[in-house]
């Protein structure tokens, strides 16, 4: 399957869940030192209600996992960076499209 791609940098596999797209594409703009983002798989779970929440979690070759949290749902995110973790949760937990973290 071809990776849809917004802007380049954003792509795009599976659905993402409701509020995480706009959020994703306005950091990519803002922040030169990511270099893509992938949504992964969606799955249900219990406490994924109220506001989008998202938290680094597990390093990979070229940067980190990320998960989702909202709609009753959990997503995984890949993130290309050079960040570090504490960088990155910074950059999320600033990034006003993610209060709810």
């Amino acid at each position: 399957m071809r990776l849809r791609t917004a802007q380049g940098k954003l792509k795009v596999e599976h659905s993402i869940i409701d509020g995480l797209r706009p959020a994703l594409e306005a950091l990519l703009k803002q922040r030169p030192e990511i270099r893509s983002v992938i949504p992964g798989v969606i799955r249900p779970v219990r406490d994924a209600r109220g506001k989008l929440r998202v938290r680094v979690t597990t390093p990979t070759p070229t940067g980190w996992k990320l998960l989702a949290f909202a709609s009753g749902a959990r997503q995984e995110v890949f993130v290309n960076t050079s960040l570090d973790r504490d960088q990155l949760q910074g950059v999320l937990n600033r990034f006003g499209e993610f209060a709810g973290m």
